[in-house]
């Protein structure tokens, strides 16, 4: 009976989690190239139930029964990389890539963070007329003159910028977009404000579309479905220890007593 609480509660815990994963997604729903997550769940290794009432001859040998579950355990969380909608934006600084890629941006925290790569082109200008993410990082670019990776000065000129990424201003073509892709997605990392750290990162030519943005792939619908399915589990199991408790107090209080 204790072994039904560990269960439960192992079970609760689970769905918990999967609850905060499920919260998360719909809070991101409008946020601009966010990619959902969801939670992967596992048993543990089941338990062997033997006895020794199984006779051989004059002696008694294992007999096994069967197999108990000990409850469920997190497995991981995984990120659903696929494509959100692109939305027609009035800015010239937005920007959307349609497929695969990353924008890639350079925040300088004093950490050594160094680069970092992200789906959300919602980009501006400082007041040093630098593009900037919406937390402050330098989005990188190709120097189409010297071939070097730093940040696009803008000032106060044009911008223009063509699906392969090339950037004009005021007319002159100065800048490429620098853009990633990778070849495996399941090694990177969600570090917060929309980013991902990642390893082996390879230049691509992503189409790049100005004026528009990547919408969040979040499906409120289902995430909304989820999320009851995830509750009603909670509950269910909440239920369980209720009743594994109020049996545990009548066998402690009742059972063998003396009236």
């Amino acid at each position: 009976m204790i072994r039904s609480l560990y269960t439960s509660i192992s079970g609760m815990i689970t769905q918990e989690a999967k609850q905060n994963v499920i919260t998360n997604n719909l809070a991101n729903a409008n946020t601009v190239g966010f990619k959902s997550d969801d939670l992967s769940i596992r048993r543990f290794n089941d338990v062997l139930i033997e006895n020794y009432d199984k006779k051989v001859g004059d002696k008694n040998v294992k007999n096994v029964i069967g197999s108990l579950s000990q409850g469920s355990k997190i497995d991981s969380v995984n990120t659903n990389f696929t494509q959100g909608m692109l939305q027609t934006t009035d800015k010239p600084t937005d920007f959307a890539i349609e497929g695969s890629g990353f924008f890639v941006v350079q925040r300088n925290d004093g950490a050594g963070n160094g680069q970092y790569y992200t789906r959300d082109g919602h980009f501006h200008l400082n007041s040093q007329g630098i593009l900037v993410n919406d937390s402050g990082d330098t989005v990188m670019a190709r120097n189409l003159q010297t071939g070097e990776l730093g940040p696009i000065n803008v000032g106060n000129g044009k911008l223009v910028t063509d699906v392969n990424g090339n950037m004009s201003i005021n007319g002159t073509r100065l800048y490429k977009l620098y853009t990633v892709d990778f070849a495996n997605y399941g090694q990177l990392t969600k570090v917060g404000d929309n980013l991902y750290q990642g390893n082996n990162p390879t230049e691509n030519n992503a189409l790049v579309k100005q004026n528009s943005l990547e919408r969040s792939n979040v499906s409120v619908i289902n995430e909304m479905t989820n999320m009851i399915t995830t509750m009603r589990s909670f509950e269910t199991n909440q239920k369980i220890i209720q009743s594994l408790d109020e049996t545990l107090s009548k066998l402690v209080n009742e059972v063998g007593s003396v009236r």
